[in-house]
């Protein structure tokens, strides 16, 4: 390895910043798994980063504006700026059973963007999102509602392209929603909205949104209101009814690892997608995909604490799923066979009082060959 003393005045200096080839590109037709590969591009602006090795061995690293990650990462906020755009890789380690990316994975990605937008406008980074505003009175955003549809898995080395933006909703807390696309088509592949509210992280009490917070992060948003489901009576505003015990399936016990807590020391929301699917039946897990989740996150759940996890079906009427009759043929995949989709009601609690953690429904639509 070659190594420069930081206080000679010859530089390496390598470009910190790369851009994935277009979309039309012959490279993402021919070669399906190499379509993760780059080229370095010049850049627009400053700065180039000089990479160093001082003489003790150790890295010196010397930028311009903004951190190295920064221009590192394949995200920008869009002309506007008030939404931000993010290229994802989709890795091996990311697939799951269907060799394409599991709902973890797509949440993570979410969560991801989500982080790096509010990073990019100058929020902080040591919690999601945070303002000015809200460090100085200890407040955090915490997760209240998730919803995603996935109309198409990546699989392994695809690329995906997100768009995220926020806005306010009401005096209750923020929404942030999300558009997923194929990168190499072009094609919406995912959707995704969320709901946020603000808790004290001292007491751990829900807190209204103050006026000097809403100033700090809506000069940010879009100015017309804007939706990932702008559907009238779509399947994101459906409230979701309370599991009744015994569930038709069960998985009791669950226990949190270290790795689930996240930067607030409190369960990652992602977690439990992974805790309410533990209880879904393997017979649907083995014939069908996993099409839309919501969740709707009700308490705080500790390291200490175990967690069943309870699975019903969900009687729908006249035979079908609205859910899926209303996204059929938006992509040319979802199955056209109402009968081939399954609904079902979840609910997470404590293993040791019963008090309600989060509840959720899940659709499902059989598996297409590939």
């Amino acid at each position: 390895m070659l190594k420069v003393p930081c206080n000679v005045t010859d530089q390496i200096h390598v470009l910190s910043q790369c851009r994935f080839l277009p979309p039309s590109a012959p490279l993402f037709s021919s070669f399906r798994r190499r379509n993760a590969a780059t080229r370095c591009a010049s850049l627009t602006r400053p700065p180039v980063v000089a990479a160093l090795v001082s003489d003790k061995g150790e890295p010196c690293v010397q930028s311009g504006s903004g951190s190295l990650a920064d221009r590192l990462r394949l995200g920008t906020l869009v002309e506007d700026g008030l939404s931000y755009k993010e290229k994802f890789i989709v890795r091996c380690y990311e697939v799951g059973i269907n060799k394409t990316a599991t709902v973890e994975t797509i949440a993570n990605l979410l969560q991801e963007v989500g982080c790096n937008h509010a990073q990019g406008v100058g929020f902080s980074t040591d919690g999601f999102a945070t303002t000015p505003t809200m460090r100085k009175l200890h407040l955090i955003w915490v997760t209240a509602r998730m919803h995603i549809e996935i109309y198409k898995y990546p699989a392994w080395g695809d690329v995906v392209e997100i768009e995220t933006w926020c806005q306010g909703e009401g005096r209750i807390g923020t929404r942030r929603d999300w558009i997923l696309k194929d990168y190499a088509t072009g094609q919406v592949i995912g959707r995704a909205t969320s709901k946020w509210v603000m808790m004290n992280q001292d007491t751990r009490r829900l807190q209204k949104v103050s006026d000097d917070v809403r100033d700090e992060y809506l000069v940010h948003c879009p100015r017309d209101l804007r939706l990932a489901f702008p559907e009238e009576n779509n399947s994101s505003l459906k409230k979701i009814p309370k599991l009744e015990d015994p569930g038709h399936y069960s998985r009791l016990g669950l226990m949190p690892r270290r790795a689930d807590l996240d930067m607030n020391q409190h369960v990652n929301n992602v977690t439990y997608i992974g805790w309410v699917l533990e209880s879904m039946p393997q017979e649907t897990i083995n014939s069908h995909e996993l099409q839309t989740i919501t969740l709707d996150y009700r308490r705080e759940c500790q390291q200490d604490d175990l967690v069943d996890s309870l699975t019903s079906v969900e009687e729908v009427e006249n035979g079908g799923n609205e859910a899926v009759s209303e996204l059929n043929g938006s992509n040319g995949y979802i199955s056209s066979d109402k009968q081939d989709s399954r609904q079902f009601l979840h609910l997470l609690r404590l293993s040791s009082d019963g008090l309600e953690i989060n509840r959720g429904r899940t659709v499902w639509r059989k598996k297409q060959q590939r």
